[in-house]
């Protein structure tokens, strides 16, 4: 089996490849959640490509759809289904769809796209498993900008009512959102005390540090009683040195002497 860093690497590669193929867009945002993707698929998360609908398994929700591209590379390198796959996505009549769809896809829980709705979804999820008694936990990974939504709050304030110590977000904070950066778009700060003011357990690690993100997603969940966020200080566009911590590529898409570069870049990452 693949290492962490080696599935982070390979997950970048295909997303690079089908979004310049499909001509679609969020190669940043996808590059920025690539390592969080390879750490839970590769080491926490309980489940099984051959069961994808295992009773027991942990459930993962991309609640920032639109980097979608690198939950389908992520899900074909470990095993749920074939890696061929992927030079479909965003062709015309393909399952694989520019932002992520459960439609066909084993292994995707709920299609998302439409931002804020994520974390409320994933609740839903861990009160009905609390109910049920079953120990599964379910992360939800959101975008920094996404927490511009007042959906995101409501969800937090029901988490913590409810108890929800099998439920942790994950907040990729790479602090540039779709035309402009966080803080001047909707300033967050001060972040974390706004999560710790809603009762949640807050935890902060470079969200490119497989050994930082792994150390701290293994003491998850939480036995308190406490949600917990995982708020993970990432880079947008990580692993190609034009693209990283740039607005344009929210929506550019790498082709000719850019891919090329893009490539070059990638492949000599270790």
């Amino acid at each position: 089996m693949a290492t962490t860093h080696e599935l982070a690497k390979k997950v970048r590669l295909h997303t690079l490849r089908m979004t310049s193929r499909g001509g679609s867009s969020h190669i940043g945002a996808a590059f920025s959640i690539a390592d969080i993707l390879a750490v839970l698929y590769g080491e926490l998360m309980r489940h099984d490509p051959r069961r994808p609908g295992w009773a027991e398994r942990d459930r993962f929700i991309l609640s920032k759809g639109h980097a979608g591209v690198a939950v389908y590379a992520t899900l074909a390198e470990v095993g749920y289904f074939p890696v061929d796959m992927l030079s479909q996505h965003y062709q015309d009549g393909s399952v694989l769809s520019g932002h992520v769809s459960h439609k066909g896809i084993p292994g995707v829980e709920l299609s998302t796209g439409s931002l804020g709705h994520g974390l409320g979804v994933g609740t839903g999820m861990a009160k009905a498993l609390k109910l049920s008694g079953s120990a599964s936990r379910v992360f939800v990974l959101l975008s920094d900008g996404e927490c511009d939504e007042g959906t995101i709050w409501e969800a937090a304030l029901f988490a913590q009512h409810h108890r929800l110590d099998n439920l942790v977000a994950i907040v990729d904070f790479n602090k540039i959102q779709s035309l402009a950066p966080v803080a001047e778009t909707l300033a967050l700060e001060p972040f974390r005390q706004k999560w710790e003011s809603f009762n949640w357990r807050v935890v902060e690690v470079d969200g490119h540090d497989h050994a930082e993100l792994a150390g701290a997603l293994r003491q998850l969940p939480s036995t308190d009683g406490s949600p917990t966020v995982v708020i993970a200080h990432t880079t947008k566009g990580k692993g190609v040195s034009f693209m990283e911590n740039t607005v344009l590529w929210h929506y550019r898409t790498a082709r000719g002497e850019e891919f090329d570069r893009a490539l070059g870049e990638l492949e000599g990452k270790r």
